[in-house]
C-alpha cells in the first residue's frame, strides 16, 4: 500500500477531534502564557508526525517481535531506574531526566511499554488471564513500573499505569475470587506506598480534598482559585484574555494542571461543552477502531489506550473543580506538556495504523 493512500485512510475524524483539542490548548495558552504557546506548537508539530510515522509503522510485525515489546518495556524501567537515581527535582518530584534544555518523563514511556507489553500477553492469553502463573506476570509486569514511578514519587503516574493495565484486564472478563483477592493486594500494597514512598505533600493534597475547608491559603490554595475560575465563567465565558485568574496569576500551573479551569474562565460552559465534546469523539473512534479490529492485540491497545485516555481526564478535571485531588497528570492533548503529547500521539499513531489495516 503506498503512502499516499494510507494517508487518505487516516481516521480523520479522530484528527479532528484531535484539531480541536489541540485549537482550544493553543488559544488558552496564547491567551494565558505566550511563552508557553508557542513552545507547545513546536510539540503540536511533532506529536502530528508522530502519528503520521506511527501510522506507517507495520505494528503487526513489530508486535510479533519479542525484542521489541520487552525492548520499550525494558528501556523504559531503566529510564525510571536512571529518574530515581539522577533525575531532576521539579515540583517536588523526581521523575525527570534533563538532557541540555530538554525534559523528558520517563512514565509516560512506562505507560506506553505497558500498553503493548499486555496488548500482546492478553490477545494470547485473555482466556486464561485469571490462571495463577498469568496473574503472577501480570502483578510483577505490571508492579514494577508502578513502583518505581511511586518512589519518585509520582502518584498520578503510577495511578494512570495501573488503570491502562486494568482497563485491559477487566475486558479478559472477571474471576470473582481472583480479582477480590488482587484488590486486597493492591490495597495493601497502596497502603504501604502511602506509608513509606508518598512525600508529605503528596498526603497533604489528599487529606486538603477530604477537607476543603482546611489550608484555603496552602494545600487547597490552587483548587480554591481553579473552583473560582470556573465557578465565574458563566454560560460563554469572560472571552479571550479576559481570564482574570490565570492573566493575574491567582491561579498557579494554569498553563499545565488548571489549564481546563483557565480555558472554561474564558470560554464558558459553552467552550467547555465544545472540548469535552471533542473528547467524547475521540474516545468514541479509540473504541471503535479497536472494535473493528482485525487483530487481538490491536484490540486490546485500543482498550488500554481509551483506559489511560479517560482516567488522566477524569484525574485531571476533576480535579480542577474539587472533585478529585490533584495529582500532577494531564488533561491528554490539551494540556500543556512534551513528554505526555508524544507519548499520547505514539499511541494515536497505532490507533490509525488498525484504522487504515481494517479500511484496506
Amino acid at each position: 500500500m503506498t503512502i499516499a493512500r494510507r494517508l487518505r485512510l487516516l481516521d480523520w475524524k479522530l484528527m479532528g477531534a484531535l484539531a480541536v483539542i489541540a485549537v482550544a490548548s493553543g488559544v488558552t495558552l496564547a491567551s494565558i502564557a505566550p511563552a508557553f504557546f508557542l513552545r507547545q506548537l513546536v510539540w503540536y508539530g511533532l506529536a502530528f508526525l508522530a502519528v503520521l510515522v506511527g501510522a506507517l509503522i507495520d505494528w503487526r510485525w513489530l508486535a510479533a517481535e519479542w525484542w521489541f515489546r520487552y525492548g520499550i518495556y525494558g528501556v523504559s524501567l531503566a529510564l525510571l531506574f536512571a529518574t530515581y537515581l539522577q533525575g531532576a527535582v521539579i515540583r517536588g518530584t523526581r521523575s525527570w531526566l534533563v538532557f541540555g534544555g530538554f525534559q523528558f518523563e520517563p512514565a509516560e514511556l512506562a505507560k506506553l511499554g505497558v500498553i503493548v507489553l499486555l496488548a500482546h500477553f492478553f490477545a494470547r492469553r485473555h482466556l486464561e488471564a485469571w490462571r495463577g502463573a498469568n496473574v503472577l506476570f501480570l502483578v510483577l509486569s505490571v508492579g514494577a513500573p508502578v513502583m518505581m514511578i511511586m518512589f519518585h514519587p509520582d502518584l498520578g503516574s503510577a495511578l494512570m499505569v495501573l488503570a491502562a493495565a486494568l482497563g485491559m484486564f477487566l475486558s479478559s472478563g472477571i474471576h470473582l475470587k481472583r480479582f477480590l483477592a488482587a484488590a486486597a493486594l493492591g490495597a495493601t500494597i497502596l497502603a504501604l506506598l502511602w506509608t513509606f514512598a508518598l512525600a508529605p505533600y503528596q498526603k497533604a493534597r489528599v487529606t486538603g480534598f477530604l477537607f476543603p475547608e482546611r489550608d484555603p491559603l496552602g494545600v487547597n490554595y490552587n483548587v480554591i482559585q481553579a473552583k473560582i475560575a470556573v465557578g465565574s465563567a458563566g454560560w460563554w465565558g469572560k472571552g479571550f484574555g479576559e481570564g482574570t485568574q490565570a492573566r493575574l496569576q491567582f491561579l498557579p500551573a494554569a498553563h499545565n494542571d488548571f489549564l481546563f479551569a483557565a480555558f472554561v474562565e474564558e470560554w464558558g460552559i459553552a467552550g467547555a461543552a465544545v472540548l469535552l465534546a471533542a473528547f467524547l469523539v475521540l474516545i468514541a473512534r479509540i473504541l471503535s477502531i479497536g472494535t473493528r479490529a482485525n487483530d487481538n492485540f490491536f484490540r486490546f491497545v485500543a482498550i488500554g489506550t481509551a483506559a489511560l485516555f479517560l482516567a488522566q481526564f477524569f484525574v485531571n478535571a476533576g480535579s480542577n473543580v474539587g472533585l478529585l485531588p490533584v495529582t500532577g497528570l494531564t488533561f491528554p492533548f490539551f494540556s500543556y506538556g512534551g513528554s505526555s503529547l508524544l507519548t499520547a500521539s505514539a499511541l494515536i499513531g497505532i490507533m490509525q495504523h488498525i484504522h487504515v489495516v481494517s479500511s484496506s
